[in-house]
């Protein structure tokens, strides 16, 4: 058997499914070795877009994600999205072919080594034709235990040896811990001394909690404290259904939910960071003592500051125990009045009047036509740049998935990883709201998402420019008109290449395409021309002062 063959091999044992390609010398013969094991390959356009899409499809499936890129300028490629992986704290293996071992003659000879540490990768070489198990182990135990992206160099020449390892693969699984992290009991006591105390405590709940299963005792247990309910963007949406919920914690929370959360007294947070975006760098909850439960041994909170009481505990496990201790205690009322009802009931209106363009969308009805059109059973990723703003504020629809793409703070990232993420999934049909210049970037591979043929509706909020910096010019007396560019009709580049569109200028436009689609899932573009006299709510917040 080949080092090729013994590397698929110990992936396919590894529980990988897809991999995002584009072949080379370099990886060529690994990839017709994976196929013949079943292993689907997705051939992308763009080194970087396969990488996102394994970033989408890890974040949905709960996997390491696997990508592949041949030597050189295959691998360079990867650059923006390692760090957006990396800063989503995203497991994945790249399998970056290499050259020969030790030619740097080569054409395509390049340090991929430093390369990982500059783009916040871990890395791993495949150093002799024996190792070829133990490199392939390394790299997905530390991706699973690290929960980051993990670079796997491995020579081309190395590669066409005979394997001379191991006969048995022992998958990183078998060796990583596979129990939850349990509380300490005093821990808990403390932390219920804390709580019973409280008059206005909020439980703050993050992707960890999520992830970890603790919905309903979330709910509960904010039910018995009185307690309101927010979430980190990262669980953008999740348990919307709940009483009391206020949505987004930090830059993304409404004027009530800022205004209630400042109220708070105790702040019991529950599978998360507790970064600063989610803080607000501590002036959300600059007066309330912190309970802290995440898996991590410590964590500091955004604003440098340490919990109170931090409990090191699997988010679901740390709330039921902290919900057994305060078995008996009479519910209080806490925050839970008909007053803050009726304000956070109304929490999410925008009364800010702009004058459209003509032919152009506000996008905040956007967000409403497209909340209520697209099936609640669909999922959702958000990209970046400055129309997400409308979108991470404005939908609200609890969804199987919904997944931010928020890091870095790039553009160019929302089509690729709702393909991802689509797959992951099962091809369940997914919107992705994007802006015209993320989406231009990637527009090749909306033809990958025709020709694998998947369920994805592409919403490409356009408004025909840089926003982000058309807006910030304004703001600080800069020309506007040279942060705009003119984009073709999106949604007949989107017929050209074999996918269906429409050009979106109203409302009615917009109802009718989301209703098409909805009915019949196929890949799709709007391009839904908005007005850029909208601001959003953040942007008025940050270019304006507004208090909003």
């Amino acid at each position: 058997m080949k080092v090729y063959e013994a590397l698929a091999r110990a992936f396919a044992a590894e529980g990988t499914t897809a991999v995002f390609d584009v072949m080379g010398d370099a990886n060529m013969h690994w990839l017709n070795a994976l196929d013949g094991l079943g292993v689907e390959i997705f051939d992308v356009r763009h080194e970087g877009a396969g990488l996102a899409m394994a970033d989408g499809w890890a974040r949905a499936s709960g996997q390491p994600g696997v990508c592949s890129t041949t030597s050189g300028p295959g691998t360079a490629q990867l650059a923006t999205t390692m760090v957006v992986a990396s800063r989503a704290r995203t497991p994945l293996v790249a399998f970056c072919g290499d050259t020969a071992w030790g030619d740097a003659f080569d054409a395509q000879h390049f340090d991929q080594e430093r390369f990982a540490a500059a783009i916040e990768c871990g890395f791993v070489r495949l150093t002799s034709p024996a190792a070829a198990y133990e490199a392939v182990q390394r790299a997905f135990y530390l991706a699973r235990l690290e929960s980051r992206p993990i670079m796997l160099s491995v020579p081309s020449d190395t590669q066409m040896r005979e394997f001379t390892g191991d006969a048995v693969y022992t998958p990183s699984t078998a060796i990583l811990p596979s129990a939850r992290i349990q509380p300490e009991p005093e821990r808990i006591e403390a932390a219920a001394a804390v709580v019973t105390a409280a008059e206005r405590p909020v439980l703050l709940v993050g992707r960890g909690a999520m992830r970890a299963g603790a919905g309903e005792v979330t709910v509960r247990l904010a039910e018995r404290l009185g307690a309101l309910i927010a979430t980190t963007l990262m669980a953008k949406n999740w348990l919307t259904g709940a009483e009391f919920h206020v949505g987004v914690s930090g830059g993304y929370a409404t004027r009530t939910a800022r205004e209630l959360l400042r109220e708070a007294d105790c702040v019991i947070a529950a599978g998360t960071s507790l970064s600063h975006y989610t803080t607000e760098r501590g002036a959300l909850y600059g007066n309330a003592r912190v309970v802290h439960i995440d898996v991590a041994p410590h964590r500091l909170m955004g604003d440098g500051r340490a919990a109170e009481l931090y409990v090191q505990s699997d988010a679901r496990l740390g709330l039921e125990a902290l919900e057994e201790r305060l078995d008996g205690r009479p519910p209080a009322t806490g925050f839970r009045t008909p007053d803050v009802a009726e304000r956070i009931a109304a929490a999410w209106d925008d009364p800010a009047v702009y004058e459209l363009e003509p032919g152009t969308v506000d996008p905040r009805e956007a967000c409403r036509i497209l909340d209520e059109a697209i099936p609640a059973d669909f999922g959702l990723v958000l990209g970046s740049g400055q129309q997400v703003r409308f979108g991470t504020m404005l939908l609200r629809r609890e969804r199987p998935r919904i997944v931010a793409q928020h890091h870095f703070g790039c553009i160019g990232q929302g089509l690729t990883t709702a393909m991802g993420v689509t797959i992951a999934d099962g091809r369940r049909p997914t919107f992705v709201v994007e802006g015209d210049g993320g989406f231009m970037m990637h527009l090749a591979e909306f033809e990958t998402a025709v020709r694998y043929d998947l369920p994805l509706l592409v919403v490409v909020m356009n408004d025909e420019g840089l926003g982000a910096e058309y807006h910030k010019s304004l703001a600080i007396g800069l020309d506007g008109d040279l942060a705009l560019i003119s984009t073709p009709d999106l949604g007949e580049v989107a017929v050209a290449m074999g996918g269906r569109g429409a050009l979106i200028r109203s409302p009615g436009d917009l109802a009718a395409a989301a209703a098409e689609f909805a009915a019949a899932p196929a890949p799709t573009v709007l391009d839904v021309r908005i007005s850029r006299n909208v601001l959003s709510i953040p942007y008025q917040r940050t270019f304006h002062n507004a208090d909003v």
